[in-house]
């Protein structure tokens, strides 16, 4: 059954004249027209996700068409039954994905070979290919390709120096890399390829979110499901025979629900159960648990006697200073 809401997924790398400026006038444009999302802008290009009705995404995709520089805007289009976003926000940035080299490139002159879902699927059957995730930690837990490398990153821009490091383990191999939507494969690729890291270094064309929705694939291969940065938290992208890979933070229980711990100081994502998540008291660590301001102990309004007695379940205690105020 249709849908009545659009999810949009898109980028371009195209120089943006007054980019700033540029950043006030689309963010009024999207709130009058009721579109919801985050969208970066940079001199570079334009990075965004938004959601709304079908009329409201539409009119979105018209206006951006409207222009020359984005006349060829390539939306991935996923149907929702809601808005994906809950406010709009369209910031101005130094980069559309934050890599932070010390020497900058432009994508549009040194990137890596662009392959279709078809062309990358075949790729990762060679036995002399190598496949990274270039996605951050938490991403990689939920779902990734068959045989993917992990770089257990925090952040995109920690990328650069793991390759650095690990380089000599691809440095004779051909090299796969891919991310949620291609954009952070654009620029990353190309500095593999002035890098000179690997023999062949090709990209995932459109991203995870293209090879679930192609045809010819049906997200063959990919095992779990995919991270998203709004309100959904994932997304199904094998059609064909789809796995669970995310494990349950506390016992290690197939698991894909995300939830931030409730220590705001900590903030760790981490997949859990709603039933561990009341048993561990919304912390992922002891301390965590006991933090003075954690928010799940708040939002349950239990009382110190009642955290005591649900810490003393699974063999904690409060703080001695906790327990005598």
């Amino acid at each position: 059954m249709s849908k009545d809401y659009e999810v949009l997924l898109y980028y371009k790398y195209v120089p943006i004249e007054n980019a700033e400026e540029f950043a006030a006038q689309e963010l009024a444009f999207c709130k009058s027209i009721g579109l919801k999302g985050r969208i970066l802008i940079a001199d570079e290009g334009i990075n965004g996700t938004v959601s709304g009705p079908k009329s409201v995404t539409k009119k979105y995709m018209d206006h951006m068409h409207s222009m020359d520089k984005f006349s060829d805007l390539w939306f991935k289009i996923n149907e929702a039954d809601d808005f994906a976003h809950k406010k709009m926000f369209v910031r101005y940035r130094p980069e559309i994905v934050s890599l932070k080299l010390e020497e900058d490139l432009d994508p549009n002159q040194i990137t890596g070979n662009h392959l279709s879902p078809a062309e990358f699927r075949e790729a990762m059957k060679d036995e002399d290919t190598v496949i990274i995730d270039t996605r951050n930690d938490y991403e990689y837990e939920l779902g990734h390709f068959e045989g993917a490398i992990n770089p257990d990153i925090k952040a995109f821009r920690d990328l650069p120096q793991w390759l650095q490091e690990n380089k000599d383990k691809f440095m004779d191999k051909k090299v796969l890399v891919y991310c949620t939507g291609g954009v952070r494969c654009e620029k990353l690729s190309g500095y593999m390829v002035r890098e000179g890291m690997g023999k062949e270094i090709g990209q995932l064309y459109g991203g995870i979110e293209n090879y679930g929705q192609d045809e010819a694939t049906r997200g063959d291969m990919w095992e779990g499901k995919m991270y998203v940065f709004d309100e959904r938290i994932s997304v199904d992208i094998n059609h064909v025979d789809p796995s669970i890979v995310g494990r349950d933070w506390f016992d290690g229980t197939p698991c894909e629900r995300y939830v931030n711990c409730g220590n705001p100081e900590c903030n760790r994502q981490i997949l859990c159960s709603e039933e561990n998540q009341e048993k561990y008291l919304g912390g992922c660590s002891h301390e965590c648990r006991v933090h003075p301001r954690n928010r799940y102990i708040e939002a349950k309004g239990w009382s110190q006697a009642e955290v005591a007695e649900r810490l003393a379940a699974i063999g904690e205690s409060l703080p001695e200073s906790a327990a005598t105020n």
